[in-house]
């Protein structure tokens, strides 16, 4: 009995997907640098001082080159800085702080910076518009589906966000 070789187009085709998918499984473990340092190391590295592109390109080269990748074994000095960033157990659901200097408002893509250190920028729509006030404290709270949401004191209204520092 004779059995048919599997065609190479399916061949082709499973081979892809097993590549994907480790690429997945790859980019899944990545960790950029802002995650894996705490706000004061951060800091320290002078890394706050990159814009967005070339913080990017820098995690892009650090990756490359298999010089960063998650590490379980080494928690961030203060776990309590990594709320907002990479989900770990036991991680707080919620942030109290208070904005740095003048408020107004937010205009759907604004970037709020907090007294503890960490910036938060929105991601969803919106405006919240006519407000002014100096350092309001603000909760920052996960939703249901790990969707954070920033709320300043005083007002009803909130902003979808994500941590970026």
């Amino acid at each position: 009995m004779r059995t048919n070789p599997i065609p190479s187009s399916l061949l082709s085709l499973l081979l892809t997907a097993l590549l994907a998918c480790s690429g997945l499984a790859e980019a899944q473990r990545f960790s950029s640098l802002e995650e894996r340092m705490s706000d004061a190391e951060f800091r320290a590295a002078g890394l706050d001082t990159l814009s967005a592109a070339q913080l990017a390109a820098l995690n892009q080269w650090l990756t490359e080159r298999g010089l960063v990748g998650a590490d379980a074994s080494a928690p961030p000095a203060d776990a309590s800085d990594r709320v907002g960033l990479a989900p770990e157990r036991g991680q707080s659901d919620r942030v109290s702080s208070r904005l740095m200097g003048s408020f107004r408002g937010w205009t759907g893509s604004t970037e709020f910076q907090l007294q503890n250190g960490q910036v938060w920028r929105q991601t969803g729509g919106g405006e919240l518009a006519g407000v002014s006030l100096e350092e309001p404290e603000v909760t920052i709270e996960q939703g249901i589906f790990g969707t954070w949401y920033l709320r300043v004191e005083g007002y009803n209204s909130r902003a979808k966000v994500k941590r970026v520092r």
